[in-house]
């Protein structure tokens, strides 16, 4: 690879690492943008791209086990690292104009569960023996940063053998108090599903899963949870109750009453996260909806009846559950978001908006009405 062609992404990562961002997109025939504070901004003073410069810029890093990949499927995700800069997350594929690239900065600092004032419930996780966890969120809501800070957690404070299963590897772990193995999908293992069925072999007592993707992944994350493991996973979903029915309904009608039960007994909690802007302009901070599976979730789960559950975790607090929009409601409360940015964030928007009044605070009714039109175009 050119040093020339490599001076030219670093230099544009550089840019995304001064200014705090979270990616670098680069697309063909269009100006470099960056997401910072979750909006995207173009690069000020750089000039739109060629897609032949592009496809010469991204193909000059593309990993050779990744290639292949590439020219089959037209797209791919791998690691790449700048020595003293960081390490970010690529995806690479192709659109109407060519080749394009996201770069998701991945910090080299781990942030700890203390820094990152996790709630105690999700402490809670780490101390258990076996059983599943699910950390769940649209893209760029802070999954991995989540799993990361627990881990770490169990890392500097039990004696265990933790194997992850990502794709690509994100945060790098030290040993400390475990013993830590990474393995990356493509470049140590051929899926999955091929590293959770050989991960049984190799002694683990914690798991982490970076994506349950598929039925097989899933039924396999669900029984090694039965049988004595903790597992962690992430799931794209936006609500605790939503998880539940997404996995059960990715399995044939004649198994989903068995994968009801198994789920009954092994889901331990969820956690839905995403992340919202400061109200100061700071950066971003995430809200946690999070369901501690009990007696009451587990028979509702075996029952089939998970639309009840939201009822259980209205009374729950106790147990560490909390629901989005009670959350969100605490954020504008304390003036750390804006009631606009947090009602678009919200599930249930015209209970939230409810909360909002009873809570004395309304929205900018020019804004609000322009949201109303926007999720009506989007049902």
């Amino acid at each position: 690879m050119t040093g020339e062609v490599m001076a030219e992404i670093d230099r544009l990562l550089k840019k995304l690492v001064k200014v705090k961002g979270s990616d670098l997109h680069l697309s063909s025939s269009c100006p470099p943008f960056l997401r910072v504070n979750g909006r995207m901004h173009t690069i000020k003073n750089e000039e739109s791209v060629e897609a032949e410069r592009v496809e010469r810029l991204l193909r000059e890093i593309l990993p050779p086990f990744n290639k292949e990949g590439f020219n089959k499927n037209s797209d791919t995700d791998f690691a790449y690292e700048i020595p003293s800069l960081g390490r970010f997350r690529v995806n690479l594929f192709r659109d109407r104009r060519g080749i394009g690239g996201v770069f998701r900065l991945i910090p080299e600092k781990i942030f700890t569960a203390e820094e990152l004032n996790l709630p105690q419930a999700l402490l809670d996780f780490c101390q258990l023996s076996k059983g599943l966890i699910l950390i769940t969120g649209p893209t760029g809501s802070g999954k991995s940063t989540t799993l990361c800070a627990l881990i770490d957690l169990i890392n500097r404070t039990r004696h265990e053998h933790i194997i992850t299963i990502e794709d690509p590897i994100e945060f790098v772990h030290e040993n400390k108090k475990c013993l830590i193995n990474q393995r990356e999908i493509h470049c140590h293992t051929a899926s999955f599903k091929t590293a959770l069925r050989a991960a049984l072999r190799e002694d683990p007592d914690i798991l982490l899963i970076g994506e349950m993707r598929d039925l097989e992944t899933i039924e396999m994350a669900i029984e090694t949870a039965e049988t004595g493991h903790l597992v962690f996973g992430t799931v794209h979903t936006n609500t605790a109750a939503s998880t539940m029915d997404r996995i059960i309904d990715q399995f044939p009608a004649d198994k989903q009453n068995q994968i009801r039960q198994m789920l009954a007994d092994s889901l331990k909690g969820i956690v839905s996260q995403t992340l919202i802007k400061r109200r100061d302009g700071t950066g971003r901070i995430a809200a946690m909806e999070i369901l501690v599976v009990n007696a009451a979730v587990s028979n509702l789960l075996r029952q089939g009846k998970t639309h009840q559950i939201m009822s259980i975790m209205q009374t729950s607090s106790k147990q560490g559950m909390q629901l989005l929009n009670k959350v969100l409601l605490e954020l504008v409360v304390n003036r750390e978001v804006s009631p606009e940015a947090a009602y678009t964030k919200a599930v249930q928007k015209e209970d939230f908006i409810s909360d909002l009044s009873r809570a004395g605070i309304e929205l900018d009714p020019v804004c609000q009405r322009e949201m109303f039109l926007f999720d009506a175009t989007q049902q």
